[in-house]
C-alpha cells in the first residue's frame, strides 16, 4: 500500500525507542556499496529508499538518535544509540528528502530497490545478483 495521512508507513528501531511514520509515497530505492554504508551496516552495504521530508514524522525517540558525519558533505549515519540499528543517511535530519532503511519499517514498504549505487567499491567478496537492476559504479547519474 502507498504510504498517506490516513494510511501511514510505521517503523521502528529494533528496541522500539525511536518510532516514525511516512505518510507520502516513496520517491525511489536502492542498494549502496560504499565503504562507509558497508562498515555501518557489517554487511555489503545498506538498503534504503527516500521519502519527500514533508512526508517523514518522527514519532519518538529523537533524543536516542546518534549521527554520524563522516566528512563534509558526505551522507550521514543515523542510528539508535540503545539498540545500534541503522535507521537515516542521507543529510539527516535537515535535507529536503529522508533516507530511510528499508528494514527499518514495522510494515512492506510498496517500493523494491531499483538499482545499486558504489559497485565500482564494493568488497570483493559481495556477490552482486543478476537482479537485472541498474548499476553505477559511484552514485546515481
Amino acid at each position: 500500500m502507498t504510504p498517506s495521512p490516513a494510511h501511514p508507513l510505521n517503523g521502528s528501531c529494533l528496541c522500539g525507542g525511536v518510532r516514525f511514520e511516512v505518510t507520502a509515497p516513496l520517491l525511489r530505492a536502492s542498494h549502496c556499496h560504499c565503504s562507509r554504508c558497508r562498515k555501518h551496516s557489517g554487511t555489503f552495504g545498506l538498503t534504503q529508499c527516500r521519502v519527500p521530508a514533508e512526508g517523514f514524522r518522527l514519532l519518538r525517540g529523537a533524543e536516542l538518535i546518534r549521527i554520524y558525519r563522516p566528512a563534509e558533505g558526505a551522507a550521514v549515519k543515523a542510528f539508535c544509540s540503545v539498540c545500534g540499528s541503522s535507521l537515516f543517511g542521507g543529510a539527516w535530519p535537515d535535507g529536503p528528502e529522508v533516507s530511510i532503511r528499508l528494514g527499518a519499517f514495522d510494515g512492506e514498504p510498496d517500493l523494491a530497490p531499483q538499482f545499486h549505487t558504489y559497485v565500482g567499491s564494493k568488497a570483493s567478496w559481495d556477490v552482486l545478483p543478476e537482479d537485472g537492476l541498474t548499476r553505477y559504479d559511484t552514485t546515481v547519474g
